[in-house]
C-alpha cells in the first residue's frame, strides 16, 4: 500500500473557538461538538481534519507541551472562487474577531492571497486565481 494523507491535526487551547472558526470556512462540523475532547470532520474529498484539546495530548504525554513557533505550527489553504470572495472571507473573519495576518493582496504567483489567524495562532490561507 502507498501512504496517503488521510487527516490534518488541529490541537487547541479552545475547542468551541476553533470549531467556530472553522465553520466560517465552510467545514461541517457537528453542532454538539464543541465540548468534547477529540472531534473529526470530512472533508469532500475524503481528508479528514481532527481537532483535539491540549489535555487530550497531556494524557497521551505528562510533559507534552504546546509547540512555540507561532501561526507556522499548521498551515492550512482555502480555495476561494473568486478575488472578492478572498476580500469578504478576510473582512467576515476579522469582523468576527479573528486576527489578520497578511491582509488581502495580489501575489506575483497570479492569485489573490491573505492569511488570517485561527484561535490557537496558525495561518489560514485564503487565495482565489486573481484571473
Amino acid at each position: 500500500m502507498t501512504p496517503r494523507l488521510d487527516a490534518i491535526s488541529i490541537v487547541t487551547s479552545d475547542m468551541s473557538a476553533s470549531l467556530a472558526f472553522y465553520r466560517r470556512l465552510g467545514l461541517d462540523i457537528p453542532a454538539d461538538a464543541a465540548n468534547a475532547p477529540h472531534v473529526e470532520a470530512t472533508l469532500p474529498s475524503g481528508l479528514r481534519v481532527l481537532w483535539d484539546t491540549e489535555e487530550v495530548m497531556r494524557s497521551f504525554d505528562p510533559g507534552w507541551t504546546r509547540p512555540t513557533a507561532g501561526s507556522e505550527r499548521l498551515g492550512l489553504a482555502f480555495v476561494c472562487a473568486s478575488p472578492a470572495e478572498v476580500d469578504s472571507l478576510y473582512a467576515e473573519l476579522i469582523e468576527a474577531g479573528h486576527q489578520g495576518y497578511l491582509k488581502p493582496w495580489d501575489a506575483v504567483w497570479g492569485q489573490r492571497y491573505a492569511v488570517v489567524l485561527d484561535p490557537d495562532d496558525c495561518g489560514v490561507s485564503l487565495f482565489a486565481d486573481a484571473r
